[in-house]
């Protein structure tokens, strides 16, 4: 390993933001899905899984970029440098220090609570924490939206595909959102019920890294854009199925948001029949017998994480009895808050 450059007298900038469980609506978020589809909208939880970025001033004109939960790192002599080269170890960092362009010389290092591939937007968090870090660090001063924008579009440069705007939300604003996918743009409302209640009910289990990453949003997309009639009804009945799940939350009513996890799981299938794993069929029927009312994977799924809607006072049994069966259970809190700086001495 190289050696690390003396510090310079400046100050460390932190930044946390949390990940996300999607509960209806989407892949809808991808510009220009929604369009065809007046009110649509995503509803989705921050969870306390956090990602991390930290940035630490160093003397002259060097730039190390380090990754703690991969353990990967580079180094570039100076930003120019940086800012002239193609390929990274570390993209996500590299291209957002090339949207920043800062004028000195740093130690950027990202962390990730989440597993790899859990579909729970572990890197969507990460883009919006070292998105706020950079922008502190460069002395930008940006507003959320703004942050969201940057680092939605940054991250479609990395992965060279088409990004929602979902996962963003819940990085920003922690809790629970619903994001209306509009004409005239995208709004964020926060959705009346209480965490507890989410705590309470549903139980988060990784079912391991997807081996076709990023298969389904892609294919679904296109298949959208190309006139895919079934997609299309699909995509119109998961719209309606996210509004009345808004309306279910609202006014705690969980028999309905069960029963339209339990459909929109289904038109996802049908969708993009990749999106199930065996693992994940066994999983949602073993939790079904052991008081688990409805389930769907997160993200794209194809593998990663699986969120279960359960009986009141049901969670403690279902979790032990996808442990049992190979399933890993996460911790699962609402993280309350969204992106949160420090500045350290």
């Amino acid at each position: 390993m190289q050696k690390l450059p003396d510090v310079s007298s400046g100050r460390t900038i932190v930044a946390y933001a949390p990940c996300r469980a999607d509960l209806a609506g989407g892949t809808l978020d991808l510009w220009p899905l929604y369009l065809f589809h007046p009110g649509a909208m995503t509803l989705n939880f921050a969870l306390n899984i956090q990602t991390s970025c930290r940035i630490t001033p160093l003397k002259g004109k060097r730039i190390h970029v380090r990754s703690l939960d991969t353990k990967k790192e580079e180094f570039f002599p100076s930003f120019d440098a940086l800012r002239a080269a193609r390929r990274f170890r570390l993209p996500l960092a590299a291209r957002l220090l090339q949207f920043f362009a800062p004028r000195e010389g740093l130690l950027i290092e990202t962390d990730s609570e989440s597993p790899a591939g859990a579909g729970i937007s572990g890197s969507s968090a990460l883009m919006i924490a070292a998105t706020s870090a950079l922008a502190r660090f460069t002395e930008r001063n940006l507003t959320l939206e703004q942050m969201r924008v940057i680092a939605q579009n940054v991250e479609a440069q990395i992965i060279s595909v088409p990004t929602g705007c979902q996962d963003y939300y819940p990085a920003l604003y922690g809790g629970v959102s619903a994001i209306h996918l509009d004409a005239d743009g995208i709004h964020r409302e926060a959705v009346s019920v209480m965490t507890e209640e989410i705590e309470s009910r549903f139980v988060l289990a990784y079912t391991g890294a997807p081996r076709q990453s990023g298969i389904n949003n892609w294919e679904v997309f296109k298949a959208h854009i190309n006139g895919d009639r079934h997609v299309f009804r699909n995509f119109d009945r998961i719209a309606e199925i996210a509004r009345a799940m808004h309306q279910a939350l609202s006014r705690g009513d969980w028999e309905d948001v069960a029963r339209l996890l339990r459909e929109e799981w289904k038109l996802r299938r049908s969708n993009a029949p990749g999106i199930t794993t065996l693992l994940i069929d066994k999983l949602v029927k073993v939790a079904a017998k052991h008081g688990g009312k409805a389930a769907k994977a997160c993200g794209a799924g194809g593998g990663g994480c699986v969120l279960f809607l359960v009986e009141k006072g049901a969670a403690s049994r279902v979790a032990t009895a996808i442990g049992d069966n190979g399933g890993h259970v996460l911790p699962l809190q609402v993280a309350r808050d969204g992106v949160r700086l420090s500045v350290e001495n």
